[in-house]
């Protein structure tokens, strides 16, 4: 039985237009992109035209474009290196953003910087006057993302970016969920420093960029032959810089329709979740068009994945890098939700391929499972 894959926000298929550009890349003899020679020169000009489709897709400028191995990596190198040249301060994060945020951040209090979470309200947006008074201490970094890889409440980055600036301080935006689903702009947003990646859209895993304002300040994280501008040291992966590349040409040329068709069918999807007796989270509020984010009282998330693997449909108990916890989700606990129904939360995340008729046959799956497992948890009590 074939499975149909219903959890994008955690990974997508590498589209064959971008193993197409990446293959030369990876079969023939290809030069280090510092060498001199012409195998050099020519990787070299094919990692500055992923620089420009970058820049083109998120609103920058190429020269803003500092490539790196993951969103994890361009995370930690925003928040890392920003904070490191300005001790004795603060950092403030969201308290619903993504752990390669919020874990580096904490890590600065070592290196002398103070860290702390900014509330979110019952909708998972930024509490803005709490924001506002944090900005009375002297703060070296906000990092707020753009769009929550759970909920997909997107936050209105331009409004806090504007307050963090009037505090002289420096804003970060995590925007990996955004790209290919919204319009992302960095010049727009208004931000000093944005994250990026590759796998996401489309691309291959090994890809991401941080997008950097020049006349930021930052410390490297890693240190050697100086490239990416003594930003980022270490050979690039040309191939996989090359398919990131294409992939941000491609998901910018597809936004629209990619963002029409998921929003139909998380539509379809809530719409039949109404008749049960499910919480849908951030509903409330402008979220990704792919993402639905809900839980069903009285029955475990991970258990419910589970029963949905078993029947063709793979979806997620929430983010794919904490899918190992036991926990319930950072993210809806932050949001004011109680732990219990928390711990139920299912995600699922809609790609371009999927089909109305895979959200019909999710829904009469979901019932049945959930009637299921309802009688399991009855006849055990």
């Amino acid at each position: 039985m074939s499975s149909i894959y219903l959890d994008h926000n955690a990974t997508t298929a590498l589209d064959s237009r971008v193993l197409e550009a990446m293959l030369p890349w990876m079969q023939a003899q290809t030069g280090n992109p510092t060498s001199r020679h012409v195998y050099g020169r020519d990787a070299r000009n094919a990692i500055e035209q992923a620089r420009t489709q970058v820049a083109e897709a998120c609103g920058a400028y190429p020269s803003q474009v500092i490539f790196t191995g993951s969103g994890t990596e361009a995370n930690n190198f925003a928040v890392k290196g920003i904070a490191a040249n300005q001790p004795e301060t603060q950092i403030l994060f969201g308290a619903t953003e993504h752990p390669c945020v919020s874990r580096p951040a904490i890590a600065m209090d070592r290196q002398g910087c103070k860290s702390h979470s900014l509330a979110v309200n019952s909708n998972g947006l930024i509490d803005a006057e709490q924001l506002k008074t944090k900005l009375q201490t002297d703060t070296s970094l906000v990092s707020i993302m753009l769009a929550n890889n759970e909920t997909g409440v997107i936050q209105d980055i331009a409004s806090i970016a504007e307050t963090t600036r009037k505090a002289g301080a420096l804003m970060h935006t995590d925007a990996v969920q955004g790209l290919g689903k919204l319009p992302v702009s960095f010049n727009d947003l208004n931000v000093h420093a944005m994250t990026v990646s590759s796998h996401k859209i489309h691309g291959p895993q090994g890809a991401a960029a941080l997008i950097l304002d020049k006349r930021v300040d930052i410390q490297p994280l890693l240190h050697g032959g100086g490239q990416e501008k003594g930003l980022r040291s270490g050979t690039e992966n040309v191939a996989a810089i090359v398919g990131f590349g294409m992939a941000c040409e491609l998901a910018a040329a597809n936004l629209d329709r990619f963002s029409s068709h998921t929003k139909k069918l998380r539509d379809q999807l809530e719409l039949g979740l109404s008749s049960l007796n499910i919480s849908i989270f951030g509903n409330q509020v402008s979220r990704l068009p792919n993402t639905s984010f809900f839980a069903v009282e009285g029955i475990e998330g991970e258990t419910l994945v589970m029963a949905l693997d078993r029947k063709g449909f793979a979806v997620a108990s929430g983010s794919a890098c904490s899918s190992d916890s036991t926990e319930p989700s950072h993210v809806l606990l932050a949001m004011g939700v109680q732990p219990d129904l928390a711990r139920g939360a299912i995600r699922v995340s809609f790609g371009a391929h999927n089909t109305e008729q895979q959200v019909m046959d999710l829904l009469v799956t979901l019932k049945q499972e959930i009637l299921r497992l309802r009688q399991l948890t009855s006849i055990a009590a």
